[in-house]
């Protein structure tokens, strides 16, 4: 194995394309033997998208015969470690797991206008990014509306199936955010079969906008946009929410397809969802989807920021006013910022990347500690360190757990 005492300059994609044109393998080549895709490995290599696991950077660093630490270019100590733990996760996992309708052992069920209450509440907790407080409601939350499912009959049945839904929405977005994409996608997955029981279109779209998240999380991006891009084209309703959920979906296709750099489709995709946002005329919370004029403009951001095109992301995002989004949606306005600093950092501009984490995490404070890209960005301040310059990447990088 080579020796790691020499430490590379760059990215740790740019260390890695090196390595790998050394040992004179093709992306497809490494891909396959990392048991990556071909995109994500291109991704990776163009700064696009961080290796945020530890046990994968091990498998590449095996195969280019070399060490971590020169892969990744800084000590362990800043080394990539997957993402961090939200308390309360491992409980969802107990309550996805469950099964109290088919073992019998389901709890006594509550009223259901205190399941949807509680259901709301999820929803609530996670937009306004209180990670913590949405994951302590969900897992009794989950075995409950499981149970009510497995014991309702006639309208109540219809009712539990549709707070059922909304639960397993809610998981799947959390789950998405902080979790693993396995978990993410049997939380989608249930939704799906919930919104397929009741023969709802707008519920299925919903859910197909959650199963394309959970797909992406889980590598496996291809599938999830033909999901979200093929049920937006197909659905069609004009009330507020049939709108809101169409143009969420696709708002996702257009950052999706920015990340495999396909342009056209990201700018048309950005354009539709733009005329279905001026059609609905306002910044709405339809279907918990935060659609409206302002999150297609926050989403024009991410796409640029995707595409590596940083100077247009900077100028889009100096316009992007939050102030009239729906009362409680902290993560969307925190988003702003981090895409902008995500901007920023293409140009190496630290002092502006900092700047601009210091305001999202102001906005929202957990978003910082269960975003790849910002944990990315900081381990990459963390080894160029001009403390002068940034006197505050070190509390900043400590408070989202990227130094210890």
């Amino acid at each position: 194995m080579e020796s790691g005492g020499m430490v590379m300059e760059g990215p740790i994609g740019e260390r890695i394309r090196i390595y790998r044109r050394r040992r004179g393998l093709s992306q497809r080549e490494l891909a396959e033997l990392a048991g990556r895709s071909e995109s994500w490995l291109s991704q990776v290599e163009r700064g696009i998208r961080s290796v945020d696991r530890l046990s994968v950077l091990v498998d590449i660093a095996k195969i280019l015969k070399t060490d971590v630490e020169t892969l990744s270019g800084r000590r362990m100590e800043f080394a990539p470690n997957g993402d961090p733990e939200l308390d309360g996760m491992e409980r969802v996992r107990e309550a996805l797991s469950a099964y109290p309708a088919l073992l019998g052992s389901g709890p006594v069920v509550a009223d259901l206008a205190d399941l949807d209450q509680l259901t709301v509440e999820a929803h609530r907790r996670y937009q306004a990014a209180d990670y913590g407080s949405a994951a302590r409601i969900l897992p009794s939350l989950i075995t409950t509306i499981d149970s009510a499912v497995a014991q309702a009959t006639g309208d109540e049945l219809r009712r539990a199936l549709v707070i059922q839904h909304q639960a397993y929405v809610a998981t799947a977005k959390l789950v998405t955010k902080v979790g693993d994409g396995r978990l993410a996608w049997v939380a989608a997955d249930r939704a799906v079969t919930a919104a397929l029981r009741l023969d709802s279109p707008i519920l299925k779209a919903a859910a197909a906008y959650q199963l394309a998240s959970a797909f992406y999380r889980f590598d496996r991006g291809a599938e999830g946009e033909r999901i979200a891009i093929e049920t937006a084209e197909s659905f069609t309703d004009d009330s507020p929410m049939g709108l809101s959920v169409r143009g969420a979906l696709f708002l996702i296709t257009s950052v999706m397809a920015g990340r495999r750099s396909d342009r056209v489709a990201s700018a048309e995709r950005l354009g539709r969802a733009r005329q279905l946002a001026e059609t609905l005329g306002h910044d709405g919370n339809h279907g918990w989807t935060g659609f409206g004029p302002t999150n297609v403009a926050i989403h024009e951001v991410s796409a640029a920021a995707e595409l590596g095109d940083a100077q247009l992301a900077i100028s889009i995002a100096e316009d992007v006013d939050t102030s009239g989004l729906p009362e409680g949606l902290r993560s969307r306005r925190a988003q702003v910022h981090i895409d902008t600093a995500w901007a920023y950092a293409q140009h190496r501009n630290d002092s502006a990347v900092v700047i601009n984490l210091m305001e999202a995490e102001r906005v929202a404070p957990q978003t910082l500690r269960y975003n790849i890209i910002v944990r990315e960005m900081l381990r990459e301040l963390l080894k160029r360190e001009r403390k002068s310059a940034t006197p505050g990447l070190r509390p900043l990088a400590q408070r989202s757990g990227v130094l210890h």
